[in-house]
């Protein structure tokens, strides 16, 4: 298990594909870094949030890799201390509204008591708007989850199940320089009803150069079964290259 954390951490967290390329390799690279600080005489808090990604693009494959990491504390005691990592990739066929997907993602975070979590699994996608400047797709799928949560803080509960995952995707480019996207999750559990996660992860940026913006993020999450949630708005700098 360490070797696959720390594969996918080299690897970082990436971008689903937003475009067909020619039968050519195309290639990004991406950092984004944002945070927010407060302090006041009754206290002071700060949270930083960091991704990275990394993306290779054909014409009929796409492949993404890439990880965050956010830290944050509240009157010196700690928040957030929480790592993502992920690898998937994309497979179009010939139908090009149509595609296949495949996910392996760890997670390990204080704010969701999550210690650690796997999950790996396969689906099918579909493109609803596919335009230069806008595109709107859902996915569904199957998630194989193996999990070590903690219960009231100090209760371990470690099981497996399995989850239907499903997710809706955007991103729209206003004259080049605005850009809004998102990916939202909702997975519920197969075998335990009242078992399930949220996921919103929304952003706009404004391009200030074709490698740099300006971004403000907002992140939610929800894991019912630790009765956990973290809502996180923060803003920051992004920088990405194609090449």
């Amino acid at each position: 298990m360490k070797r696959i954390v720390a594969l996918l951490v080299v690897l970082l967290f990436g971008c689903t594909a937003f475009a067909q390329f020619s039968d050519s390799t195309h290639y990004l690279v991406k950092y984004a870094s944002t945070g927010s600080i407060n302090r006041t005489n009754d206290g002071n808090s700060y949270l930083l949030n960091n991704n990275f990604g990394f993306k290779v693009s054909k014409k009929k494959i796409t492949f993404n890799a890439g990880a965050s990491y956010v830290y944050g504390k509240q009157n010196a005691s700690l928040t957030n201390n929480d790592v993502s990592a992920a690898v998937d990739f994309n497979l179009y066929t010939d139908t090009a509204q149509i595609y296949y997907w495949g996910l392996a993602n760890y997670d390990k975070s204080y704010s969701l008591k999550i210690n650690n979590r796997f999950q790996g699994g396969l689906g099918i996608g579909y493109d609803l708007i596919r335009l230069p400047n806008a595109v709107l797709n859902i996915t569904d799928g199957l998630l194989f989850e193996n999990s070590n949560l903690f219960l009231h803080d100090t209760i371990q509960d470690i099981y497996s199940t399995v989850r239907n995952s499903f997710r809706v995707q955007y991103k729209w480019t206003i004259h080049n320089i605005i850009v809004l996207e998102g990916n939202n999750y909702f997975q519920n559990s197969l075998m335990h009803g009242d078992d399930f996660t949220i996921r919103c992860i929304n952003s706009m940026s404004v391009k200030l150069r074709s490698w740099l913006s300006l971004t403000a993020a907002m992140t939610y999450n929800k894991l019912n079964r630790t009765d956990r949630e973290n809502l996180l708005f923060n803003y920051g700098i992004t920088f990405e290259k194609y090449f």
